[in-house]
Order: C-alpha cells, then sequence, then structure tokens
C-alpha cells in the first residue's frame, strides 16, 4: 500500500513531535493493519518522563505504544489464517522462533525478540498504520471489540502471572497495586475461581474500580494496615500475593502476607533496579517467588475470556483520546497519575 501516515514520535525526555513517514511495505509473512486503538501503558510514561526504561536507553528518536488493535488492509503472500477485513489484537513482540527459549516455548524470554517501542528492536504505534508478523496477529470475534483488542497485552500480563504461580479455587489472594496491571490480575484471579481476592492502593479511584471487577475487600494503604489484617485469617496470611506497584514499600510487604507455603509474584516494573525482601519471613514460611516478565501463548486464551463475558476488560478504561491529541495525553497520564487508571488512544 503506498502513501505517507502520520507518526508520534519522542524526541527526548519530555519531548514528542509529529512526523510523516512512508506506510511500511510488508513482507510475505506479514500483515498490514490500520490501527484502531492503542493503550498507553506505564512504560510508555517512563520513556517519556526520563527519557528511558530500566535499562534501555533511545540512541535516537523513538515511536511509543505497544498495546494496539486494528483492522487488517493488506496480507502477504504467505499469510493463510488472516485476510483483508479481519479486526485483530497485536502481540507486540515478534520472537525469532529459533533460539532455546523460543524452542522450549519460553518465547518471552527470547533474546532476539523484536518487541514494540523498544529501542533498537522495533518502533511503536502511535502511528496510523503497521506492519507486523502475521504470526503474532489475532482475529477478534464479532462480540469482542478492538478497543477491548488493546488490551488484551495488559490482560495477557496478569493473566501470566496467575498462570505461573498456579492461582487457583479457594485460595485467598492480596494484590498490592491497582493500576491497570494489579486490576488485570484481580480481574484473572477471578476468572480462576479466587474467591478472597484483598486489593491495596493509596488512591481512592482505584480501589473504588478494584473493587468493581473483583476484589472482595479494598485497603488504602495509607491509613489500613494489610499486615494487620492478614494475621486475622486462617493460617495467619493469604495462598497469593501479587506485587503489582512496583514499589519498594510493597515489595518488602509481600513477603510478610503470605500464610506458610505461600506464594509471591513479582508483577510490577520498579524504575529502582535493587530492591529489598524480607527473606527471614520467607524462608520461616518456605515461600516461593515468581518473577514475570510480559508473557506467553495467552492471547487466544485472552480473547475467550473476554469473549465469554469472564473477565470486564472495558470496565478499566478511564480515558480516551483521538489520536491528534496523543502527545497531550501522554503529558497528561505523567502529569494525573491519581485521575487515570487506563487511557487509550482511538483512531
Amino acid at each position: 500500500m503506498e502513501g505517507r501516515m502520520k507518526v508520534a514520535v519522542m524526541t527526548g525526555p519530555m519531548k514528542m513531535e509529529w512526523i510523516e513517514k512512508d506506510i511500511p511495505q510488508i513482507t510475505e509473512k506479514e500483515v498490514l493493519i490500520r490501527l484502531e486503538y492503542v493503550g498507553v501503558c506505564g512504560s510508555d510514561l517512563h520513556f517519556y518522563k526520563e527519557g528511558r526504561l530500566a535499562n534501555w536507553v533511545p540512541d535516537g528518536p523513538l515511536v511509543l505504544g505497544h498495546e494496539p488493535s486494528g483492522v487488517i488492509v493488506e496480507a502477504g503472500s504467505m499469510v493463510t489464517d488472516l485476510k483483508v477485513g479481519d479486526r485483530v489484537a497485536i502481540e507486540p513482540g515478534v520472537p525469532c522462533g529459533e533460539c532455546e527459549e523460543c524452542r522450549k516455548g519460553l518465547y518471552n524470554l527470547c533474546k532476539s525478540v523484536k518487541f514494540m517501542a523498544i529501542p533498537k528492536e522495533k518502533d511503536g504505534v502511535f502511528s496510523e498504520y503497521c506492519a507486523h508478523d502475521a504470526s503474532m496477529c489475532f482475529k477478534l470475534p464479532e462480540n469482542v471489540s478492538t478497543l477491548e483488542g488493546a488490551l488484551m497485552e495488559p490482560l495477557a500480563v496478569g493473566m501470566h502471572a496467575c498462570e505461573l504461580s498456579g492461582a487457583k479455587l479457594g485460595e485467598k489472594a492480596v494484590v498490592l497495586g491497582c493500576g491497570c496491571i494489579g486490576l488485570v490480575t484481580i480481574m484473572s484471579l477471578r476468572a480462576r475461581g479466587v474467591s478472597e481476592i484483598y486489593a491495596v492502593d493509596v488512591l481512592d479511584k482505584r480501589l473504588q474500580k478494584a473493587k468493581e471487577v473483583g476484589a472482595t475487600r479494598v485497603f488504602n494503604g495509607k491509613t489500613e494496615d494489610i499486615e494487620a489484617f492478614v494475621k486475622t485469617l486462617p493460617g495467619e496470611g493469604v495462598d497469593q500475593v501479587y506485587e503489582c506497584a512496583g514499589n519498594r514499600h510493597t515489595t518488602l510487604q509481600t513477603c510478610r502476607l503470605i500464610k506458610r507455603g505461600g506464594k509471591v509474584t513479582l508483577v510490577g516494573v520498579s524504575p529502582e533496579p535493587v530492591l529489598e525482601l524480607d527473606i527471614a519471613t520467607l524462608n520461616a514460611m518456605e515461600g516461593t517467588i515468581y518473577s514475570v516478565y510480559r508473557y506467553r501463548n495467552l492471547y487466544p486464551s485472552a480473547i475467550l475470556a473476554v469473549n465469554s463475558k469472564r473477565i470486564p476488560l472495558k470496565s478499566i478504561v478511564s480515558h480516551t483520546y483521538d489520536f491528534s491529541e496523543v502527545i497531550e495525553a501522554v503529558d497528561y497520564n505523567v502529569n494525573h497519575k491519581d485521575e487515570v487508571i487506563k487511557a487509550v488512544i482511538r483512531f
């Protein structure tokens, strides 16, 4: 497909500008997608605010955005499962398929992955079109909107956390942090039959949303003591703790909330590389710690869960912006974290 498209590009910390680029040409295994929705992720905000994310530092302009969905407008000659007009959720990382990790099915750990909005890998999708490997595009059923398609990416993170830790029917869980990732973790736990879910945050708006999507009880960390509360439960703790804030205080709390033989899952991404854990308590409880890196093999399950109405995914969206407002949207998100739960860009 010939033509030009608008792209919002980050040129440095707190700097974004509009440029025009050629619409990308696809290879025989790719599809060209006209984007309809892109989610705004915390990692986009870190790149924008600090000019870096963990060990990733852009060495030039970088297009942000890695939670896309849209409609296929062109398909490569070797693409058989998708066709022009299909609405798709797009998994943003394309693994090599050949390394040891990929061959084991752990493709999220592929060292040669090309992931959207990561320096030296692949530009993001704050743009009108994108070319992507067809194997990482998933057709949406009639009942699932492209808005929900764009939210499959964060949902897959929450689902992956629950799969790794083996959360199951009859267990009790604490979720620390009720931003987007905390909320999708709560929804994933609820869908797996975890009936008692205690959610903690310091922002009332997020706690209200946590209650809406399935938390049994919510705690404002500023005024309520979750550690004292779990000591009143049978076993003096819970089976599962999910740290979804990427925060020094909540990370330290995790091991103090599990019962004996309990599990701690570190889901949140901290801007700081080194955080403390209460190892003495972890040892005394013989607790297990899981770390989460993105997700794998979960988009089909996520789409089915939303299609069957087991996960009320749309309900986490608090702000919607037109594509023409994407620069203002990112800036607003950085400066109003107390207001924005999840923002999406609509094309």
